[in-house]
């Protein structure tokens, strides 16, 4: 495509829907941001969806050419059909054809992928993948749930039905886990996210935890990151709780790492912020269960994302101009 295209990319989030207009030379040109509405149903956000890529596109084309139009959602994403099977973030929408409805209000095609795989291909072409001069990478996304994608030689790997990456259920805990909202339990999602974060603190609270039930008096709707800054103040149980989460990725790391052999492991998402405080047991438990990091530790890079927040939404622009459907 020439260095007058432009693409739209849309992330669609459980709380939040962004729309953005690219161009490769130039990055994100605009951006709209709307509140996601679940309760008005899918059709509502479907339709939200349309008139903000209408917008974008009415007022770049007269200056650009159309490339195509990028859709990242959350999964479980059945593809090539565009079905939605499920996704526990999107509550009322298991059996969605959310790329025929889109094709449908729009008269476009639609380059449809699971959020995550968009993030992790902006992450390799354009973020830590970039900086490092790779072309494949496996990418942890920490949040409410654990995302992943995975880049091989600048193509996303998403299986042979669109569910390739689910990292978030590897099972990291095969005693006393946690259960899962996939129906298992012992899953890295239970404890590695900021919802594992939160019923680990509520646990330890029931065992004596004072500055953990301090917290949750002052504030009982308590996040992972007011948890994370009680344990940057030094207290022992929020310490704790990091030092387990490191625990819990460095084991599912240590599969990835063994199974794919890949350059570079990226971990984004707003758990990632943490960093300081889960890598150090997170390594540990690396080195201690992946014979192949220990013989690979200078070629094999585990580190943060680059890109922030805006990584979904820049894969999703991205997925038209590297020959996603």
């Amino acid at each position: 495509m020439g260095a007058n295209t432009f693409t739209i990319g849309v992330d669609l989030g459980g709380t939040n829907l962004r729309i953005g207009a690219f161009t490769p030379g130039g990055g994100l040109m605009e951006m709209i941001q709307l509140s996601t509405r679940l309760r008005d149903g899918r059709e509502a956000v479907a339709r939200d969806i349309c008139t903000g890529v209408s917008q974008l596109i009415d007022r770049h084309a007269p200056d650009f050419t159309l490339g195509g139009v990028g859709v990242g959602s959350p999964g479980p994403l059945e593809l090539p059909a565009g079905i939605l099977r499920q996704p526990p973030n999107l509550p009322g929408w298991d059996g969605f054809d959310l790329r025929a409805t889109l094709e449908k209000g729009l008269g476009l095609p639609i380059a449809l992928q699971n959020d995550a795989n968009a993030a992790a291909l902006a992450e390799c072409l354009l973020g830590r993948g970039q900086s490092l001069g790779v072309d494949s990478l496996c990418m942890l996304t920490l949040g409410t749930g654990v995302g992943g994608g995975i880049v091989l030689r600048g193509k996303i790997w998403d299986g042979i039905t669109g569910m390739a990456g689910e990292v978030g259920h590897i099972n990291v805990c095969t005693q006393g886990g946690m259960p899962c909202g996939c129906g298992s339990s012992g899953c890295l999602e239970a404890h590695a996210s900021a919802t594992g974060v939160r019923k680990l603190s509520e646990i330890a609270i029931v065992r004596g935890a004072k500055g953990l039930a301090a917290l949750q008096a002052k504030n009982p709707a308590f996040e992972s990151r007011d948890v994370a800054e009680l344990a940057e103040a030094g207290d022992a149980e929020a310490k704790a709780i990091f030092e387990n989460v490191g625990r819990w990725l460095g084991t599912g790391l240590a599969s990835l790492v063994n199974v794919f052999n890949l350059p570079l492991y990226v971990l984004g998402g707003g758990m990632a912020n943490a960093w300081e405080l889960f890598s150090p047991a997170l390594f540990d438990e690396l080195r201690k269960r992946s014979y192949v990091y220990r013989l690979t530790e200078d070629k094999t890079h585990v580190t943060t994302a680059e890109l922030g927040p805006d990584a979904g939404l820049l894969g999703a622009c991205l997925l038209p101009l590297h020959g996603v459907t």
